[in-house]
Order: C-alpha cells, then sequence, then structure tokens
C-alpha cells in the first residue's frame, strides 16, 4: 500500500521516492509483507503524510539474507575502497541535503533550522569522519613478546549487523549505526522507528547512489515486536546494536544474549546540569533552556535535572523561566520557530502527565500546559520550568522526553555531585563554575560517559558518545566505535622453526 497523503511538495520534497515502499532491501525499495500498514503523521499537523505496508518477519529474512550475501565482497574491499565509496556517500548527502532536512522536520516536527543546522550537517561529517577512519583500523604493533614468537593484531569486521534506532534523531540515528559498522567491513540491517522512518530510506537510498555495494545497508521498517525482535533474535545476525529505554533495552539484551550475540546499548538518560556558586549565571541559564529545549527536549542528553547552589537559586529559577517564556513555538516549516512540536499525541499527554502529577508535590514555575489556537490540532507543549521538587520524586528520577526541566537548590560541592549522581542514569552531564579545580573535580566524580563543562549537548565525531550505569554501553562515534563493531585476533608465528618445543615437556617427556 501507498498513500502519499497530504503533505505538499514544498513540505515533503522526496514523497515520490517511496512510492514503492518502505522497505531497502538489497539496494532496492520493497513493500512490506506483514499485511499491516502505518501511517507516517506530521505531528505539527496531525494529519497523515504517508501511509506504507509495515514489514514482517519474512521481510526481515530478506534483509538479512541479503547482507549476509554482500558481506564477503564489502569485508574483502581494501579499507581504502570502502574509504572512497564513503567519500561519495557524504558527497550525494551534500547534495540532497535539502530533501533530508524536510522530511526530517516533516516526520519529527523538529524546526527546519535544527535539522538543516544540526541533523543534516552532522550527519555529513559523520560520514566523513567515518570515511577517513576506514583506513585507520589499527591493532598493538608487532612484537616477540614470548621471546621465541612474533605476535600481531588483526581487526576484522563482525558479520551482519542488526541494529534498531529510536525516533528523536531518525537520520544521525541510522547515521550512527551505519557509518561505523561499514567503514569496519560490516554490512547492515536497521530497523528505524515506524514514526519516522523516511530518512533512513533516503540514507539508505544514498548509499547505494554513492556505490556502496547492494545489500550493505538494508532497512527493514516493521514494528519492535515483530520486525525488532525477529532481527536481534536471528540466527544469521552476530551483533546488535539498540538506541532506546531502558525498559526495552533489557528486552532487546535478553533476545541478543540467547544466541550470544555482540551486543551495544545507548538507552536512557536523565542528565543533570550542575550550577556551583561562581557560574557565570546568565551563561548558566542560557544553556539549561538550550540544554533542556533541544529538539524539544527529546534527546537523551538533554539538561533535564538543575542542581544550582543556593546563592544563585532563586537568580536561576528567575532568569531561565524568563528565557524560557521567549521561545517561539510554531510551524516547524516557519523561519521564526524556535520549538516544533512532541513526535506524537501520545508523547505530548505522556510529559503533560508528569507535569500534571508534580504539581501536588512541586511548582511549575511556567509553562505546563499545550498552546491552543492555530497550533492546537499539533502535539505541542509548552516550555516548562519545575521547582523545589524532592529528589526522589518522579519528575527528578524519570526520563520525561519532553521541554521539562527540574530545578532543585544543593549546598556544598559534595552535595551537588551527590545528587548529580543520585538516578540510575549515567549517559551525560556539564557543571558550571569558574573554578577549574571545582570543575575538574566534577567531571571525575560525577559517573556520565559525557560530562560537558560550562556548555551541554555539544557532539563531535571524533569523540564518543555512549553512557554508564543503566545508560547502556559500548560508544557511538569517534574512533572507539570500531572497538564495537570489529572483532580482535590475535595471531602468533613461531619463530625457532624447532619441532620439540620446550614447553612439551608439560604433556609429554623430560627436560
Amino acid at each position: 500500500m501507498h498513500n502519499p497523503g497530504t503533505a505538499t511538495p514544498e513540505r515533503f520534497p522526496a514523497q515520490d521516492r517511496f512510492a514503492d515502499g518502505a522497505q531497502y532491501i538489497a539496494g532496492r525499495y520493497a513493500k512490506g509483507t506483514s499485511g499491516r500498514t502505518h501511517a507516517v503523521v506530521d505531528p505539527a499537523t496531525g494529519e497523515e503524510v504517508y501511509t506504507y505496508d509495515l514489514a514482517g518477519t519474512e521481510d526481515v529474512d530478506a534483509a538479512v539474507a541479503a547482507a549476509r550475501e554482500a558481506f564477503p565482497g564489502w569485508a574483502g574491499a581494501t579499507p581504502g575502497e570502502r574509504s572512497d565509496a564513503m567519500h561519495r556517500f557524504a558527497a550525494v548527502l551534500a547534495e540532497r541535503a535539502e530533501d533530508f532536512a524536510r522530511a526530517e522536520s516533516l516526520q519529527c516536527g523538529k524546526p527546519l533550522k535544527l535539522t538543516r543546522e544540526f541533523d543534516v550537517p552532522g550527519t555529513i561529517d559523520n560520514i566523513a569522519f567515518f570515511a577517513g577512519a576506514a583506513r585507520h583500523l589499527q591493532g598493538q604493533s608487532a612484537g616477540e613478546y614470548s621471546g621465541d614468537h612474533t605476535s600481531y593484531v588483526r581487526r576484522e569486521p563482525i558479520g551482519v549487523v542488526g541494529s534498531i534506532a529510536p525516533w528523536n534523531y531518525p537520520l544521525q540515528m541510522a547515521a550512527w549505526k551505519v557509518l561505523p559498522a561499514i567503514a569496519a567491513g560490516n554490512t547492515i540491517v536497521l530497523k528505524p522507528a515506524e514514526l519516522t522512518p523516511l530518512t533512513s530510506l533516503l540514507f539508505a537510498e544514498a548509499a547505494t547512489d554513492a556505490g556502496i555495494p547492494d545489500g550493505v545497508v538494508n532497512i527493514v521498517t516493521g514494528t519492535g515486536k515483530e520486525a525488532g525482535e525477529h532481527l536481534v533474535g536471528h540466527p544469521d545476525v552476530a551483533m546488535t546494536s539498540f538506541t532506546g529505554s531502558t525498559a526495552v533495552g533489557k528486552r532487546v539484551a535478553e533476545i541478543a544474549t540467547a544466541t550470544v550475540k555482540r551486543l551495544h546499548l545507548e538507552l536512557g538518560g536523565k542528565a543533570p546540569f550542575v550550577v556551583f556558586d561562581d557560574a557565570d549565571l546568565e551563561a548558566a541559564a542560557n544553556g539549561a533552556v538550550a540544554g533542556a529545549l533541544i529538539n524539544t527536549g527529546q534527546d537523551c542528553t538533554a539538561a533535564t535535572r538543575a542542581y544550582v547552589q543556593r546563592p544563585l537559586y532563586e537568580a536561576f529559577v528567575e532568569r531561565t523561566a524568563a528565557l524560557m517564556e521567549s521561545v517561539r513555538l510554531g510551524d516547524p516549516f516557519a523561519p521564526g520557530t524556535d520549538l516544533g512540536p512532541l513526535i506524537s499525541h501520545v508523547q505530548r499527554d505522556r510529559v503533560a502527565g508528569f507535569v500534571e502529577r508534580a504539581r501536588s508535590y512541586a511548582r511549575v514555575v511556567t509553562g505546563g500546559a499545550a498552546p491552543q489556537g492555530e497550533l492546537g490540532d499539533g502535539a505541542y507543549y509548552r516550555p516548562t520550568l519545575v521547582a523545589d521538587a524532592a529528589q526522589d520524586s518522579e519528575i527528578v528520577q524519570s526520563e520525561i522526553f519532553g521541554p521539562v526541566l527540574v530545578v532543585l537548590p544543593f549546598d556544598g560541592d559534595d552535595e551537588g555531585i551527590r545528587l548529580a549522581n543520585d538516578t540510575p542514569y549515567g549517559l551525560a552531564a556539564s557543571a558550571w563554575s569558574r573554578d577549574v579545580y571545582r570543575a575538574n573535580r566534577a567531571t571525575r566524580e560525577i559517573k556520565a560517559g559525557c560530562v560537558w563543562v560550562n556548555d551541554h549537548i555539544p557532539i563531535i565525531s571524533e569523540m564518543p558518545h555512549g553512557g554508564y550505569k543503566a545508560s547502556g554501553f559500548g560508544k557511538d562515534m569517534s574512533a572507539y566505535s570500531f572497538e564495537e563493531y570489529t572483532q580482535i585476533k590475535h595471531v602468533m608465528f613461531d619463530n625457532t622453526a624447532v619441532a620439540r618445543k620446550d614447553w612439551h615437556r608439560t604433556v609429554f617427556g623430560d627436560r
């Protein structure tokens, strides 16, 4: 089934590319075979923009078979050949940047300025980085570590990777899954969220158009329960990489371990934002608003818990509330829009539920409501600041995934760091101070995979992204990601040419 929906060509210039379906297997689009359909909905209007046939288990099998067939040739290509193909991939994506930006804004509700200035350029940069990194798969230097043997280390691709990506950054998450895998010589089957498949499909198509062989990058668009679980449990899938909630990550791990797969999990977050009393108040307030509201707060590294030392607490609350009230909600395609809708009305209502329950134990300083009028049909929610909640309250401890920041005071530095660490999560954090020793202590003692100092959110291709504790394990981006997508092999050569080695006496004979 294919229903182009109501989106205009201006909002959805790439819509004709999906006429053949929302599966991309062995270099071509196809329709799903589950017998069920799903609609991509513009969350800014509530209108269906594309209806497609969901993938079933047969589609997953076909995609895995295509990836398995393509693996020997792609793994056997030289690093230079893979690098050249990926450089062409970056060039194709750059040529189609506007199509990608508009498709991402349409399916996610992101302001066009975010997709144009962050999602798409960041993805192009990721491709360029991994195009270079493909030529630098290095192991330990060769040497005679035993005295009688020469040892060296090989890094080899694992095989077919089965990855599952979330709906909050569909394009970037596709890139984070696909790029290190294929740069290392693996092939991949990616299942994007069924809410937001469009840019993942365009991404795979661009790979094919860049000359990356058919079957190296495959997309299956189906539900997690059917397509996702079948992909994770597939016997021909050698590795699973998952980004999403901690609860679903536990289920993925349970299925993957049944077949002893390599596993990479990037899970939930509840990032602390620790403001010491010597911080630049204006910088901290601006950083908190930007860090809390980027992508309408639907970011696992978003600033969600601001701990502010008591001398600055009231001033921080006042200034942050004023800045939040200046943020402009609107049509994602309008030039003046700062903040778009949440991904769906279901997610909007979930976020609202957290805030409504918090009214019984905390103070909603600003926001806390969905706008009416011309935005009433969309999944919008006003930027919300909550103060004076208890540390053990739901709004402090649980991942909300919306435009909500909760602010709590602390007294001494020990308390601030203790409170920052007091959740199950450990993905990202930030510390705000003019004192280098104070800031350095925070970077050492806060248990998170990334700690920013006097900023919050920026990521770069050269540095790793991944968490501690219930936020998962493994790294995206950077050269460290090759540790996830390669197998380490020790090769050892005898240098003596002696038939009867001295150590053989432990099995037979005497010295």
